[in-house]
């Protein structure tokens, strides 16, 4: 094949999504010629009766959805594991909720399950969605907010100021796997990763806990990549934590991710 059509070719490209979401980061990756290394950043835990204090809250608002104006849902995972719940209980979609995805892709994943959601049109985070017009006047409305635990508050206070009743539910849990030093060993020392494709700030911090146990001179390589993600706060937030050589994809899609690589004069040819 042309070299132009296999940019990527022998690259190794550590890929930090969670297993369940990692697929078309990997395939579109081996379509360029790189050779992804899946190594999941990040565990995804549904709430369910036997793990979770947050059960009953959650079983609450679910069966009263009904009583809220406005239906906020964080991300992906939280469209995903929202859905089953509220399919439980409402063979029919109250009417009268506003349900909001936080960007495009949770957008497009609550509307794949019928659920008639909008996000801002050029955005994904939420300041984008709180400088939306709609959500200005929100004074006395009851608005919830379905996501992972413990995620960024800026969302709940900024409405709580503005005047709404707001709650937040966890719909699932996020964990930072563990894996074997060989694993960890092959993924980063054997093969040094040409790139690093980051989707979140947490996947970051969770990847130096995993590399943890290495040398300090193992865990070098990391540092040394190209690391690409998502947003400036994230890359301030990389920056911060040593790395180096850091770009900001045009969105947090998989494709702007994988494109981001591209300009491939700032990696270092294979050896």
């Amino acid at each position: 094949m042309h070299h132009m059509d296999k940019p990527l070719k022998g690259r190794h490209v550590l890929v930090l999504r969670a297993a369940h979401q990692n697929a078309a980061q990997c395939e579109r990756l081996a379509q360029l010629g790189a050779q992804a290394v899946a190594l999941p950043a990040l565990e995804i835990e549904p709430v369910t009766e036997i793990n979770a204090e947050d059960y009953w809250s959650l079983k609450d608002s679910i069966q009263n959805i009904d009583t809220y104006q406005i239906v906020i849902f964080v991300s992906p995972n939280a469209a995903e594991f929202s859905y089953e719940w509220i399919d439980a209980y409402w063979p029919q979609l109250p009417v009268g909720v506003d349900w909001i995805g936080i960007g495009q892709q949770t957008c497009k994943r609550l509307q794949s399950l019928d659920i008639p959601a909008w996000s801002v049109a050029n955005g994904y985070d939420s300041e984008s969605l709180l400088s939306d017009a709609r959500l200005q006047n929100v004074a006395g409305q009851r608005v919830l907010i379905l996501r992972g635990q413990d995620g960024r508050r800026l969302i709940y206070d900024t409405l709580t100021q503005r005047g709404a009743k707001v709650d937040y539910r966890t719909v699932y849990y996020r964990r930072c796997p563990r894996y074997s030093e060989q694993v960890i060993y092959e993924a980063v020392v054997a093969h040094p990763p040409a790139a690093i494709l980051a989707t979140s700030g947490e996947v970051l911090t969770n990847l130096l806990s995993i590399v943890g146990q290495l040398s300090t001179e193992q865990r070098q390589s990391i540092f040394l990549s190209l690391l690409i993600v998502p947003s400036q706060r994230i890359a301030e937030l990389a920056r911060g934590l040593g790395f180096t050589r850091v770009r900001v994809a045009s969105g947090p899609d998989d494709e702007s991710m994988v494109q981001a690589i591209i300009p491939a004069n700032e990696l270092e040819q294979p050896a």
